[in-house]
């Protein structure tokens, strides 16, 4: 893969360039303002892209604002957020378009190499890599939405793993149910959902956008 790596403190921005390249893949550029980032997302055309949210030179939310920027020129770019703080406004814009892979992570929750990898290929993929953390502060939020108030409790549980970018195995083993039980709950769920069976669709980025947006 093709990385661009945003991030404004020096040893965390070199430390996952050596993960990553330690890894197979290629970082690409470097960032470590908004400005910059914007222009190396722009210049390079990842495929996909690491990003901080609060960078100089405001120390507010450039990276986030950098990420929509591009996206708008560049649809469907992935990007996965890793940040200390979950910027709720920028966030649900992010997720709204519903166009390309998205992920976002708190710092404090990434544990081990396996784990950031595994999320930035899923990013890549066109996939959702959610940190539980950050969907509960989303979700605290919403507004109701009637079609996720359609879902049974074990729907629920199952979006939610499905968030968090688990397969229909892990999300099994999870809840300690076979993976054939977790197809049917999650064909009743796009059901009722009213997320159709088109190829065209990755449906269960559908499903795990409309329930962070919970519009």
């Amino acid at each position: 893969m093709r990385i661009v790596v945003a991030e404004d403190l020096y040893l965390l921005r070199d430390g996952m360039v050596r993960l990553i390249e330690a890894c197979g893949h290629q970082v690409v550029a470097t960032a470590a303002t908004g400005p910059e980032t914007l222009e190396a997302l722009l210049t390079w055309r990842p495929d996909v892209a690491v990003i901080d949210v609060r960078m100089p030179p405001t120390q507010s939310d450039e990276g986030l604002r950098a990420a929509l920027a591009a996206r708008s020129e560049l649809p469907g770019l992935p990007v996965l957020v890793l940040s200390q703080y979950v910027e709720q406004l920028y966030a649900r814009e992010l997720l709204a378009d519903g166009a390309g892979g998205i992920g976002y992570f708190l710092k404090e929750s990434v544990f081990d190499a396996d784990q950031f990898i595994d999320a930035l290929e899923r990013v890549a993929g066109g996939g959702t890599a959610m940190d539980p953390a950050v969907i509960a502060k989303l979700l605290s939020s919403g507004s109701s939405n009637r079609r996720l108030e359609r879902l049974t409790e074990r729907e629920h549980s199952v979006l939610g793993l499905m968030a968090e970018g688990l397969s229909n195995q892990a999300i099994g083993q999870r809840l300690f149910l076979s993976e054939s039980a977790i197809s049917k709950y999650t064909t009743s769920m796009f059901g009722k959902l009213g997320i159709s069976d088109d190829d065209t669709n990755n449906r269960r980025v559908l499903a795990v956008l409309t329930y962070l947006n919970n519009p």
